[in-house]
């Protein structure tokens, strides 16, 4: 039985890495674009976790967002920015199964580092505008961890709703997760200046067109998930993908 389970979820693994290949090699043709989600990944990478666990899901979506990347071709520092879908995949893996001390650790390691980056304060309302999503996310997580830690029954999967609110959440803090890896990246890592050679009026721009364009994707992601999901979750575990 346990190498038959084995069987299955590598098995998965493949099907998902090629799922986030296909996702990541087309571009979104509607929506504007200031950095982050090019593709169409952000759909694809939280459910990927959420199915497969933060480790076989966080490999399925490097896969597939290092091959994906390699077929829709922009430049090769994209491939360093990436890495924040199968780290928001993992994230949001972690939350679907009650582990929240490596998400909260995350998220305030990041949010430090970003605050206490001096161009930081440069940006529209101090930065905080252009991270407002990433507080929303980081306010939901704390949420979670009351629900987890006081509300046991949510993690009741026999029902409709309560399989709904968790999985609306642990995609969503996970896509902010997704986002705020790349900010650091971009701006505490101060690849902006490095990879670009941005100064500070552009960062500005860009920051005031990510205040809108993230969240807007992100709720889209959590939308669709969380229509799709519930079903896909319902085969998974019949089939003992989810455990």
């Amino acid at each position: 039985m346990l190498v038959e389970k084995k069987s299955t979820l590598i098995s998965a693994l493949a099907v998902f890495a090629a799922f986030n290949v296909v996702c990541d090699s087309f571009m979104v043709p509607f929506l504007p674009y200031s950095g982050v989600w090019y593709s169409w990944i952000f759909i694809s990478a939280p459910i990927t976790g959420i199915l497969l666990g933060p480790w076989f899901g966080f490999l399925a979506c490097l896969l597939g967002v290092m091959i994906g990347h390699s077929i829709l071709f922009i430049g090769a520092e994209e491939l360093l920015f990436t890495l924040g879908a199968p780290i928001g995949a993992m994230i949001s893996a972690f939350l679907y199964r009650k582990k929240w001390k490596i998400p909260l650790i995350y998220y305030l390691v990041l949010i430090v580092a970003f605050l206490s980056t001096p161009i930081v304060w440069q940006l529209p309302l101090w930065g905080i505008w252009g991270m407002w999503d990433v507080y929303l996310a980081l306010g939901l997580l704390l949420v979670m961890i009351v629900a987890i830690e006081k509300r046991e029954k949510l993690w009741n999967m026999n029902s409709r709703f309560h399989v709904t609110f968790v999985l609306a959440l642990s995609i969503f803090i996970g896509l902010q997760a997704d986002v705020l890896f790349r900010i650091f990246i971009f701006v505490p890592c101060q690849t902006y200046h490095l990879f670009y050679g941005y100064e500070v009026g552009a960062l500005q721009a860009i920051w005031a067109l990510g205040a809108i364009e993230t969240p807007i994707k992100a709720t889209l992601s959590t939308i669709i998930n969380v229509i799709i999901g519930p079903p896909i979750i319902y085969v998974a575990q019949k089939m003992g993908l989810v455990l």
